[in-house]
């Protein structure tokens, strides 16, 4: 069917206390595994190229984006294309034409004037090309000329107050906030913030995003959502899916030289591990 918007799948979710599940993909298994994961529950998705998805695909974003929109366009649910935790300018602009409805732009980096300077010239550019624009703040509640803080290191959690004034000077269309969830978690260990979670959805206005997802548990997860979740990341649970997979695979058949034998199992691992997420988001 026809690729759909992010912006049009999160309006949804939020009408009905669900959260959309948006998941990083790397090769085109990845692309695969989380359409076929889509689809085997009913539900939409959202794929996720990142910038550092691009510079491991030799700094080119059509040749994947291409194929995932191929991919995304013969799904039988609706799927959105989001290019996320873009730094780089240059590929910001690169979006509207490669089939992307949505970007994550992440200047989180820099202490708070620079990243709402930043952000606000990406969220103008991008609205004006009908894009809809997510983005996080770095160092939380901190000062200017404070080295920044990267929004999911551990102890860091986005203050109401600033977050209000970031979103309304910005003009950005969801924020990702931190409420103790952490990037690249290989342990689903995590402990929410779910007071915080709270002061945040009452004092914003545009959806909440969470970041670091593959390392939060089910119920924290459910609770999330409950809380005023609606946009939930995932990617590091894929690789742990495929990798361990095909780590078992290959232990089984040390013969085995054909990629398809192996990559194939990696890929169904992975549609499971989506179907198992997205079931976990879905409204009670």
């Amino acid at each position: 069917m026809p690729l759909v918007t992010t912006g049009e799948l999160i309006t949804r979710a939020a009408a009905t206390r669900s959260a959309v599940a948006a998941f990083n993909v790397i090769t085109l298994e990845h692309v695969e595994a989380v359409i076929a994961g889509a689809e085997s529950v009913g539900s939409p998705v959202v794929l996720q190229v990142s910038e550092n998805a691009v510079k491991f695909r030799y700094g080119r974003l059509l040749p994947l984006a291409r194929a995932t929109v191929a991919a995304a366009e013969r799904a039988a649910v609706p799927v959105a294309l989001h290019l996320d935790h873009i730094q780089s300018d240059d590929l910001l602009r690169q979006a509207p034409d490669a089939g992307f409805s949505s970007v994550m732009y992440d200047a989180a980096r820099l202490p708070y004037a620079d990243n709402l300077a930043a952000t606000k010239a990406a969220a103008d550019w991008a609205h004006a090309q009908g894009l809809w624009i997510e983005a996080e703040l770095g160092r939380l509640g901190g000062k200017d000329g404070e080295p920044p803080l990267d929004a999911h290191a551990p102890g860091a959690r986005t203050d109401p107050a600033e977050a209000h004034a970031f979103v309304t000077d910005s003009g950005v269309d969801a924020l990702a906030v931190a409420v103790g969830s952490s990037h690249a978690m290989t342990t689903r260990t995590a402990t929410l913030d779910h007071e915080l979670l709270k002061r945040l959805a009452a004092t914003l206005d545009v959806p909440l995003v969470l970041h670091g997802s593959s390392g939060v548990p089910d119920d924290e997860l459910t609770a999330a959502v409950a809380g005023g979740i609606t946009k939930v990341n995932v990617g590091t649970a894929l690789n742990i899916a495929m990798t361990s997979a095909i780590r078992d695979f290959l232990a089984a058949h040390p013969e085995a030289v054909d990629s398809r034998k192996y990559l194939s199992v990696g890929r169904e691992a992975m549609a499971r591990a989506v179907a198992g997420i997205i079931g976990v988001l879905r409204a009670p």
